[in-house]
């Protein structure tokens, strides 16, 4: 034994905090930060592989999501059309650069693939964050993932099915010229379409948001009560950004943004109660 080292550091592996890559757990359950790092390197390989695996699937079926999904709001018997009440035109599209068409296939494969691999992207994060929760906590965080990806889709499918059409048609209809004949580039629209979708995706993630910032003390439901006619101002103007300038639209989209600040309160009421 060498001199000056007590007999109960010696042989006690992973506690010298050295941060040795390859060191195991202590039996308090502590991991060198290396051994974090390393960790969460696989965490996302695993769920870049995921979505990876979903996205050449997604390639697979490029014709139909191309026609279907991207194409699908420029027709006039889009299926939504008909739910929302509306009298659509049909919406010409135009390819003005060689490689337009190309790039408007590939970037709808990858936004679709992303879309739909987001669930795995929660399941490996949520398998990374696991181990380090007490067992009180982790049904908490069970919940805050699975509704993750739920209001994330939910947002998505939002922005797709309601705020795109009605977008869509008022400026296909916006005209200051009859001799002026609206056609969108492909590029133009493909980038719109994935705005309003993918923004009104991460809009939808407030109630997860509020769940996190009152978990940790930084967010009480007085503070949201009391801040609630700012709140909506804010969702106006958040309506008005990603909307046609006509107030019906604005409206629509902004009641259900309302409508989460609304379940955001109620969630930090719960939170609070079990903190």
């Amino acid at each position: 034994m060498s001199e000056g080292v007590s007999p109960d550091t010696e042989m006690t592996p992973g506690v010298q905090g050295d941060g040795a890559a390859g060191d195991a757990p202590d039996e308090r359950g502590v991991m060198p930060f290396l051994d974090h790092l390393e960790e969460l390197r696989w965490t996302l390989i695993k769920a870049g592989g995921g979505v990876l695996i979903i996205t050449v699937l997604c390639a697979f079926f490029s014709q139909w999501i191309v026609n279907q999904i991207l194409i699908g709001p420029t027709r006039p018997d889009f299926f939504m059309y008909g739910v929302l009440g509306m009298n659509p035109s049909e919406i010409n599209l135009l390819n003005r650069t060689i490689t337009g068409q190309f790039f408007a296939d590939i970037g709808t494969i990858i936004v679709v693939g992303l879309v739909a691999g987001s669930p795995v992207i929660v399941y490996y994060l949520w398998k990374f964050v696991e181990p380090a929760l007490y067992p009180s906590e982790k049904s908490g965080m069970r919940f805050a993932a699975v509704f993750a990806a739920f209001f994330f889709l939910l947002g998505i499918a939002f922005g797709y099915l309601i705020l795109t059409p009605l977008a869509l048609q008022f400026f296909a209809q916006y005209t200051l010229s009859p001799q002026i004949e609206n056609h969108f580039d492909i590029m133009t629209y493909f980038s719109m379409v994935s705005f309003w979708a993918l923004g009104t995706g991460l809009l939808f993630e407030l109630p997860v948001v509020v769940y996190f910032l009152a978990k940790v003390g930084i967010l009480t439901p007085d503070t949201m009560r009391a801040y609630r006619k700012y709140a909506l101002l804010v969702v106006l103007g958040v309506g008005a950004f990603l909307t046609p300038p006509d107030p019906i639209s604005q409206i629509i989209v902004a009641l259900p943004l309302l409508g989460l600040y609304e379940l955001s309160i109620y969630i930090a009421v719960w939170v609070t109660r079990s903190r």
